[in-house]
């Protein structure tokens, strides 16, 4: 109801805290305008690679006009809807939400989250640059957010979710039953787990290295860099199979009226400047990935790759998923639908140029 109401009409104390910060670097005193920009995150995250290639080709390519604040943290908000709601108010100019950060205002948005619909990252990059996926994305949110909510662009914070625990190889969903896997509170990843004949067990992040010590949970779906970052092996978590099974998906937001206030001009660059954004982030995880593995692999990581007819079981197992998605989410069928025909474009795209390139 609060984000609602914010979303009505921009407050003249939001406005002010959005003039203000511009007094607070000197590269935003010499600017004519300053967007404060924030991510959740730190400095070694792919959102923070994401922000500083944005903040350097928008600070160029506008000739100094634009200034670029960096907040890395909680400094101005520390919830997906806390910090949707600074964008919706003006307080804040850009966000980068996961799905599952901006699921409670955007519920369709956990179509990113579901399970084997892109191949791998060159399809989901081929379906995220082409634009038609995410434009439709914008246009409901815009309207659902009464034209207050913007959605720039979708890059990568991540790479992939694999299943990984502390029990035992998986190398079919039969592998994963009885498994405690952690997941957040929200529907669709318990949804995921029970079809793999997993038990799904809402954890908080910050309390997950504990509770594989104690055994509360034994299984999570994470990227590589974040079991690393978190150290997750030291705590028993030793098996991971690289199934892929969602792009980790980061939606990057800004207030609208802040980018419909600036001239055409200023615009593209913002928008060029989301596109490089994107690429940061599409690039970062790879190149993290290869030290993690590798460090993950010479503490005693067993890492297991399915095969073709491995992740055919997985993808068979988790189909209910998709059925529950369509039926129960407000907007799921149309954008499931949207993203499947999309992928099945850009695996055309992408493969018969590969054919091409073979000869």
């Amino acid at each position: 109801m609060i984000l609602k109401q914010a979303m009505k009409t921009l407050t003249a104390a939001a406005l002010g805290l959005s003039v203000l910060a511009g007094g607070m670097i000197t590269a935003a005193q010499a600017a004519d305008i300053t967007l404060r920009a924030t991510a959740n995150s730190n400095e070694n995250d792919e959102d923070y690679d994401g922000l500083v290639v944005f903040k350097d080709y928008v600070e160029k390519a506008s000739n100094g006009t634009i200034a670029v604040e960096l907040f890395i943290g909680t400094q101005l908000c520390s919830t997906g809807a806390e910090c949707l709601q600074g964008i919706a108010d003006g307080s804040i100019d850009i966000y980068i939400s996961t799905s599952g950060g901006a699921s409670g205002i955007f519920p369709y948005v956990q179509v990113l989250d579901l399970p084997y619909l892109l191949r791998d990252d060159r399809i989901a990059e081929e379906v995220l640059t082409e634009g038609t996926f995410t434009r439709a994305l914008r246009e409901q949110m815009l309207a659902d957010s009464g034209g207050m909510i913007r959605l720039m662009t979708v890059g990568n914070t991540g790479g992939w979710r694999n299943f990984a625990n502390t029990q035992r190889e998986i190398r079919s969903p039969a592998d994963m039953d009885g498994l405690k896997i952690r997941t957040i509170v929200a529907d669709l990843p318990q949804e995921l787990v029970r079809s793999m004949g997993a038990s799904p067990t809402p954890i908080p992040w910050p309390e997950l290295f504990t509770s594989f010590q104690t055994g509360v949970v034994e299984g999570t779906q994470n990227g590589i860099t974040d079991i690393m970052g978190m150290k997750f092996p030291d705590a028993g978590l030793k098996h991971l199979t690289l199934d892929g099974h969602s792009y980790m998906g980061a939606l990057w937001f800004m207030n609208n009226d802040r980018f419909m206030g600036l001239d055409e001009n200023l615009r593209r660059v913002v928008v060029d400047g989301f596109a490089a954004l994107q690429q940061a982030t599409f690039a970062s995880p790879k190149r993290k990935s290869i030290q993690a593995y590798q460090d993950f692999a010479e503490i005693g990581g067993q890492i297991y790759v399915p095969t073709m007819e491995e992740k055919a079981q997985f993808k068979e197992a988790a189909a209910p998923v998709f059925e529950w998605f369509k039926t129960n989410v407000d907007g799921g069928a149309t954008f499931y639908d949207l993203l499947v025909a999309e992928a099945e474009k850009a695996s055309g795209v992408v493969d018969s140029g590969a054919m091409m390139d073979l000869k």
